[in-house]
């Protein structure tokens, strides 16, 4: 993304190259059942500011066990290596 101050984003440009895509809608769709898994347990409510973590990394696996809440900041940062953005079958 470019860092000038005056660079707007196209959201519906982005919307149609990217998020509509069936791939992230998928994953999108994963990560709402997770969230809601994880609301009926107790473990996070809506608007606390907390994201749900895959404890194993991977996105599908939505067991109750491997589902743990963290702040959005720690959830959303995290050390880029080479398993970062592997694919999960």
């Amino acid at each position: 993304m470019p860092s000038s101050k005056n660079y707007k984003r196209d959201y519906a440009q982005e919307y149609a190259n990217y998020h509509s895509k069936s791939k992230q809608k998928k994953n999108r769709a994963g990560r709402n059942k997770a969230r809601r898994a994880a609301e009926r347990t107790g473990k996070v409510s809506k608007g606390d500011g907390k994201d749900i973590h895959h404890v194993d990394g991977n996105p599908r696996n939505n067991s109750a066990g491997n589902l743990m809440a963290r702040s959005k900041s720690s959830n959303r940062s995290f050390a880029r290596n080479k398993n970062a953005g592997k694919k999960y079958t």
